[in-house]
């Protein structure tokens, strides 16, 4: 269930991508919900799905 939660995280992500200030809302529920190898996880996804989208590098705060 757990690799479920996660897919779910990534697809919400995804899906709010449009405004980068509900994408870090998002993205802050997610690491309080997620388990500790799963934000590991979470965070390549980011760096590699922010790669060229500079307005949602700023979210990249949140998870370091």
């Amino acid at each position: 269930m757990a690799r479920a939660m996660f897919e779910y995280t990534i697809t919400v992500l995804q899906k709010v991508s449009f405004n980068s200030e509900l994408f870090c809302r998002e993205l802050d529920k997610a690491i309080k919900r997620l388990l500790p190898y799963e934000v590991s996880e979470l965070r390549i996804w980011l760096q590699k799905f922010t790669e060229n989208k500079p307005d949602l590098m700023v979210c990249m705060n949140i998870i370091k």
